[in-house]
């Protein structure tokens, strides 16, 4: 097959050792590269019941056949573990232009295990992997680690391309169980806590540095579906709206559609959503479109803040899903306050929306008078002191610091908390969109919207969002694709372009192999079958499969609810469908 470089690398950071080997085209075939290899990896290498932090947890990267050529959408790298915040299978992903730099590396994947000595910085190239003292980063913040990484140990030989690094922040060191990976300053591979496994292993900086491409078995034919592909969708209305607003477009919809989750997920709108929203942010701040590598998209909001006690702070961002997360959860109405919020978790190394979520559920707690820390809704300042706290593990951010079920163990509020699997949602309220509902539930890192965002059929009108009926059909189809995309690690905003037809295309152009459409989803089928086996093994029971009791417990005042046995309705004809018995159990392989 074309397309992959057929290698993978393995180090060992305990004894400063690596191994390069061969990987078949079988493998291959069978499940790409990116999401597919390192799942089937993780099964292979992983011991069974393996403590997150302990040297045999490994940490896998990879890239996909689509990273670093021509094609649109494809700047991504995912990171793939055994997450410390859930016990569970993680995936987390990330953009911009370090992707590129890690694919010119040569690899397919690379492994690491073990733990260091002291700090450490690796720096990979096409010949294996150069180790570093990092003592002198450690303590950095993420946007001067990254910078002084590059800066200090890339391997800069002649006719390579531009070095790129990825680094864990304060959280990470610290072991904060939802500390980020980040790159490219704002951008990071966010959920889960991937970063603080790699603080586990004394790993503070990965820098890559490469002159490898990959070879596509019709480059001409490449190229040229490149650039009618763009010519086709450049255009395109929803391609022009996330140019033009990026995911802050999210906070109308959503509340238009009464699923923003408002007050630690007690409204399902906000009077208020006006003051939080992308056209005000757009209107009040200097915001521009900034995209990846390889994207006429452009999502990201690289903004300057034009006013208020944050003048001058630059920063790309926030996401609709950091808005979300500490603007309606915790009602904090200052989109400059939210944005410093974003740039305080970005330089600490800490996922916002597991840290939003955290700080509203103690507001929450403290208003109904069920803890005694002073914290308030709508109060920057008392978040801002919280998340430093979170981030050097000091008083009570040691114990949220270990997330959403320890810290409601800890106060006796199990019956607030939001969260599945120990990950909280993102913010698309299930009680208004129920298929949201089964997309939280069934995702195998925890609440993740990421693997199906089924909140775009719903809002779009393809499934009523309040019919239970042949949803998980449609679920299925999505999450299936969306598997596929992982594997050559596409960004999810080009779901509309990359139809499973246009897969097929452009997977032949770039493998020489046809696949067809029902090839492609018994392989999307098969990952999912694998990540459901990984987490079977580490203990994962159908009852883990469920949205808190809260949700089912209490309408939204704008009449949105999820009942249990509606639920349970959507689980288990997903079981049936993906092939599994009534208790989540996959029959075959």
């Amino acid at each position: 097959m074309h397309g992959f470089y057929n290698r993978i690398l393995t180090i060992d950071v305990s004894t400063r050792s690596f191994t390069i080997e061969n990987i078949s085209d079988k493998l291959l075939s069978g499940c790409f590269g990116g999401k597919g290899l390192a799942t089937h990896l993780l099964l292979e290498r992983n011991p069974v019941g393996v403590e997150p932090f302990a040297p045999e947890n490994n940490v896998i990267i990879a890239t996909g056949p689509f990273c670093g050529g021509r094609l649109w959408g494809g700047s991504r790298y995912g990171v793939y573990t055994k997450s410390p915040l859930t016990g569970y299978y993680t995936e987390s992903y990330s953009g911009g232009k370090v992707p590129e730099a890690i694919d010119s590396t040569g690899f397919d994947a690379i492994v690491l295990q073990g733990k260091a000595e002291q700090p450490a910085v690796l720096s990979i190239h096409p010949d294996g992997v150069d180790f570093f003292d990092g003592a002198d980063l450690w303590g950095m913040e993420t946007f001067r680690a990254e910078e002084e990484a590059v800066k200090r140990f890339a391997s800069n030989r002649a006719g390579f391309r531009k070095a790129g690094a990825i680094v864990i922040g304060p959280a990470g060191e610290n072991l904060v169980k939802f500390a980020i990976v980040a790159n490219d300053k704002w951008r990071c591979a966010g959920r889960t806590g991937v970063g603080a496994v790699l603080g586990s292993k004394l790993v503070k900086a990965v820098v890559f540095q490469g002159d490898r491409l990959r070879e596509y078995s019709d480059p001409a034919g490449v190229a040229e579906y490149a650039k009618a592909f763009s010519k086709t969708n450049f255009e395109q209305p929803g391609v022009k709206a996330y140019r033009k607003l990026g995911t802050t477009m999210m906070v109308s919809l959503m509340n238009h559609a009464g699923a923003l989750p408002t007050k630690y997920w007690s409204q399902g709108t906000w009077e208020h959503a006006e003051r939080i929203s992308g056209e005000t942010y757009h209107q009040e701040h200097e915001v521009k479109p900034h995209a990846c590598a390889k994207c006429f998209m452009a999502c990201g909001r690289l903004t300057t803040i034009s006013k208020g006690r944050r003048q001058g702070l630059e920063l790309e961002g926030p996401e609709y899903e950091t808005i979300y997360s500490f603007g309606s959860l915790c009602l904090i109405k200052e989109m400059e306050e939210v944005a410093y919020l974003n740039d305080l978790c970005d330089r600490l190394g800490i996922d916002t929306i597991t840290t939003g979520n955290l700080c509203a559920l103690l507001m929450e707690a403290r208003e109904q008078g069920r803890i005694d820390y002073d914290i308030g809704y709508g109060n920057a300042d008392q978040v801002i002191e919280l998340i430093e706290k979170i981030g050097s593990r000091s008083e009570i951010g040691d114990v949220l610091a270990d997330g959403i079920i320890a810290v409601s163990e800890k106060f006796g509020i199990e019956d607030l908390a939001i969260h599945v699997k120990g990950l909280e949602p993102a913010g698309y309220d299930p009680r208004t969109l129920k298929g949201m509902g089964l997309a939280f539930g069934t995702a195998p890192r925890g609440a993740c919207h990421l693997r199906t965002t089924f909140y775009k059929p719903e809002l779009a009108g393809l499934i009523p969002p309040d019919q239970i009926e042949n949803k998980a059909e449609m679920l299925i189809d999505y999450e299936d694709r969306l598997n596929i995309f992982d594997t050559l690690t596409l960004c999810r905003f080009y779901r509309d372009l990359y139809t499973w037809e246009e897969l097929e295309k452009i997977l032949e152009l770039v493998t020489g192999s046809k696949s067809t459409k029902e090839e492609l989803r018994s392989i999307a089928s098969n990952i999912a079958t694998m990540t459901r086996q990984y987490n079977i093994r580490e203990g994962l029971e159908a009852k883990d499969d469920k949205l808190p009791a809260r949700l089912h417990k209490e309408a939204l005042p704008e009449g949105g609810s999820l009942s249990e046995a509606e639920m349970q309705y959507m689980l288990q004809d997903y079981y049936k469908l993906r092939g599994w018995n009534d208790m989540g159990i996959p029959l075959t392989r």
